[in-house]
């Protein structure tokens, strides 16, 4: 059945008019009236009661549909665990990738980071344009792969800046993605402290990966340094990679 974010308070039996965005993808795919339908609206934009309703189209219009909200069910697909990914972007369409896999492996929030290494540099009404795309694929891999709570893709930040935003993090509970020589596979690392987190952090690098001032600043705000194995991956791959040991 086809799921669609809605963000906007739902309650059975309402009949409403579905958000533009919702709207939009329900006459993409030519849906007509007495069409079943799932809405769902846990995420960024909208405080949601969690879990998803049934719904059943009523009207279609030109820009305009209507549906008969239907029975409310309190199923949840998210990881217990908030995993929280900090990335210094990498390059092209692979942060769109990247979002997209994150987001169906049950990311919580992504924070954007330019590093010294950083390929992609954005500003101004192009970082707020990128956001909102970003923000838009996380909503349709949400919509696809069952997800009831679309993760926050936060403000494009410099990395001096995220930094100033870190406070000393609960031990066990941030770890940094590092090639440096001694660090701890991350399945270890968290194995030893998944019990008694409440939550995770996790930093990954660009193409080329964070500098080593930066690498320093980071570990000194409490980060683990971390490994995946011996090989070096992509930018992208490792930090789905760190995403699939922590929440599969």
């Amino acid at each position: 059945m086809p799921r669609f974010y809605c963000p906007t308070p739902l309650a059975t039996g309402e009949l409403m008019e579905l958000p533009a965005g919702a709207a939009r993808h329900v006459q993409v795919l030519r849906l007509q009236p007495g069409d079943a339908i799932t809405l769902f609206n846990g995420g960024p934009d909208c405080a949601g009661i969690g879990g998803e309703f049934d719904a059943t189209v009523t009207h279609m219009g030109r820009s305009d549909v209507q549906v008969q909200v239907g029975a409310h069910h309190a199923v949840e697909r998210e990881a217990a665990l908030p995993v929280h990914l900090a990335v210094g972007m990498p390059a092209n369409e692979r942060m769109d990738w990247l979002v997209e896999k994150a987001t169906e492996l049950g990311v919580a929030s992504i924070q954007p980071l330019m590093t010294e290494r950083s390929v992609l540099r954005l500003s101004g009404e192009r970082a707020q344009k990128k956001v909102q795309h970003w923000q838009s694929v996380a909503v349709a891999a949400c919509e696809q792969c069952g997800g009831n709570r679309v993760p926050l893709v936060h403000d494009i930040m410099g990395f001096s800046a995220w930094k100033k935003t870190q406070s000393t993090p609960a031990v066990g509970g941030a770890f940094l993605l590092s090639l440096r020589p001694g660090s701890q596979h991350l399945r270890e690392a968290a194995s030893a402290a998944l019990q008694s987190m409440q939550a995770v952090t996790f930093v990954s690098g660009p193409e080329g990966g964070l500098s080593p001032d930066e690498e320093a600043a980071v570990l000194g705000c409490g980060y683990m340094p971390v490994t995946l194995g011996p090989r070096v991956l992509r930018a992208e791959t490792a930090a789905l990679a760190a995403l699939s040991a922590l929440l599969v």
